[in-house]
């Protein structure tokens, strides 16, 4: 089948999972974000850190699929997040 010039489409979902648990089951959904489990205070956290994040994105007027994975992590540690440490003992 020949190209036809159209690009794919790039998409982005930012998926945050709670672990800790109190008994509930908890599932959060957006624009471009899911959540889920979590007790409440952490799935709560979750969906402020997600819409924090989607409002940094439209200050710049801009949408998750559209950013570098460097951009991402800028805009993650301007709003709390911290990358974790691959090495840990």
């Amino acid at each position: 089948m020949a190209n036809t010039g159209q690009k794919k489409k790039r998409s982005g979902l930012l998926l945050g999972v709670g672990l800790d648990t109190d008994g509930h089951k908890r599932v959060t959904t957006g624009p471009n974000f899911a959540l889920v489990g979590g007790t409440k205070d952490t799935h709560a956290h979750m969906t402020e850190q997600a819409i924090k994040i989607n409002e940094k994105l439209k200050a710049r007027g801009k949408q998750l699929p559209e950013i570098s994975h460097q951009e991402f992590d800028d805009i993650a540690h301007e709003v709390g997040l911290k990358r974790a440490d691959a090495k840990q003992n």
